[in-house]
């Protein structure tokens, strides 16, 4: 089967791609120190060849943190380690985004600078939410989230401080794009969902103020960026991590709305059964998303090469991202387009360790060069 509309180049805001196949974020954790090494560079280089990686989610600040093993970009040794990843990717002729990511309340005190309570828009515990914590034995694993405190109204700006101190380093290492991660149940969703946000300052209540802190966020990565090299991830309808929402469509237009004004390059939609089961976005809010937004609209979730052509041909989408694929299947888009078989995935390594399934998956042999 032949998959043009994939492989048509597209303008991703200002950045041309050369195919519509993304690398969606991956959490692999395997930056024991927080900082990216030989091993990340030759992750992220063999995968070269996707139309756009986008970057495992990556912390903003040492309290942004709920995972061990997971890099940040606030020292300079982050940053000078980011930029040798993306020289690699930019050495086989790739292109790359950073994702800014600060958990909020999916965390715990093991896990915070000294101890301390994990930040949220409003005191309570994600029920059922694990993070990634490391023993006192030196052993690493999943452990129950603890409760947070609310963030007061006088912190915000810090925060979004943060985001923008992160896109200027991202910038300074060279990254072509960067997306805010207001996705996956993690802070900025914590606040644009009605079931995290308890607030009753200009930070909560309506669908607007909800959406204030993330829309500071994305404003203040402009400054930095321009609005032409941002992008956004957006999960709506996706409860994990004790998240709930009883307006995700109201949201979801509202911020559609707002990012078009701003000519944000792209909106990056997790699908619903991105968590599992067989959950779908509503009738006509795909068609309504297109509706709103004038920038390039990326869908993630249980795609195909199949499956993406037909999103793309319906006109409902413009490019489409895969995650796992991508950990089994370096030359993911090279196999999508000699219509290749895929590896299958090592579930059992997809984090921590070294580079026993995470760089070591082999390439298909039919006579297109080896990416890395």
């Amino acid at each position: 089967m032949a998959f043009e509309t994939l492989f048509q180049p597209i303008e991703l805001g200002s950045l041309s791609i050369p195919n519509r196949v993304i690398m969606a974020p991956l959490t692999r954790a395997r930056t024991p120190d927080s900082v990216p090494g030989k091993l990340q560079e030759a992750y992220y280089g063999q995968r070269a060849g996707s139309g756009l990686i986008i970057s495992e989610a990556t912390n903003i600040s040492p309290t942004a943190r709920g995972y061990v093993y997971t890099p940040g970009i606030w020292t300079d040794e982050q940053e000078a380690g980011w930029q040798r990843v993306v020289n690699a990717v930019h050495a086989k002729g790739g292109r790359i985004a950073m994702q800014l990511w600060h958990v909020g309340r999916v965390s715990h005190e093991m896990v915070q600078p000294d101890g301390q309570k994990p930040v949220a828009p409003s005191a309570l515990k994600g029920e059922g939410a694990q993070c990634f914590v490391e023993f006192e034995d030196g052993s690493a694993g999943q452990h129950p989230t603890s409760t947070p405190r609310a963030l007061e109204t006088d912190e915000i700006p810090g925060i979004v401080d943060d985001y923008r101190q992160a896109a200027v380093r991202a910038k300074r290492a060279g990254f072509d794009m960067v997306e805010v991660h207001a996705a996956n149940a993690y802070l900025l969703n914590q606040f644009l969902a009605t079931g995290t946000n308890q607030r009753t300052d200009q930070y909560g209540g309506s669908v607007e103020n909800r959406a204030r802190f993330p829309l500071e966020v994305v404003d203040a990565v402009i400054e930095v960026y321009g609005a032409d090299r941002v992008g956004i991830r957006l999960t709506p309808f996706i409860e994990i991590f004790g998240l709930t929402d009883d307006e995700p469509e109201a949201m979801s237009f509202y911020l559609a709305d707002e990012l078009a004004k701003r000519g944000l390059a792209y909106i990056h939609l997790n699908e619903p059964n991105w968590a599992g089961g067989d959950n779908q976005f509503p009738d006509g809010f795909r068609e309504q998303m297109r509706k709103r937004f004038n920038g390039s609209l990326i869908y993630c979730g249980h795609y195909d090469a199949a499956k993406g052509e037909a999103l793309l041909k319906s006109g409902n989408g413009d490019l489409v991202a895969y995650g796992r694929p991508y950990i089994a299947n370096p030359d993911l888009a090279e196999r999508f387009l000699a219509n290749a078989s895929l590896n299958e995935p090592d579930h059992d390594t997809f984090y921590g360790g070294d580079e026993k399934g995470y760089t070591d998956y082999p390439f298909m042999d039919n006579g297109f060069d080896r990416i890395g």
